[in-house]
């Protein structure tokens, strides 16, 4: 007989269980990928807030802002999804098809990526 690794009762049923109950299972896989899972949700919660605030200033597909406005509205500079570095040597950082390219001034361009 073998015990369940979450609680320690007596496994019934197939040879290789190491769970007596969904439940059981479902428990200590969270406890272990605990650190991990929140650490990617709150990135994903950041990159979600990036891309909405873009998405909200940028219905046109091409549009300027500000620093200020952006940081207004709770933007972090710190998350995107990718960098786009053209031939003519300007920078874009994306996140996903939503982009931004800093201008002088303290201005962004605000862009969208055509699928």
């Amino acid at each position: 007989m073998k015990n369940c690794l979450e609680c320690g009762e007596k496994i019934i049923g197939r040879e290789d269980k190491k769970f007596c109950s969904d439940g059981c299972r479902n428990a200590y896989n969270n406890k272990i990928n605990k650190d991990s899972t929140n650490l990617m949700r709150n990135i994903n919660n950041k990159l979600r807030k990036n891309y909405r605030i873009l998405s909200d200033l940028n219905v046109d597909g091409k549009s300027k802002t500000t620093k200020s406005k952006l940081l207004s509205k709770g933007f972090d500079f710190d998350y995107f999804t990718s960098v786009l570095h053209t031939k003519t040597g300007n920078t874009y950082y994306f996140l996903y098809d939503q982009g931004y390219m800093v201008l002088e001034n303290d201005y962004y361009m605000l862009v969208k990526k055509d699928h």
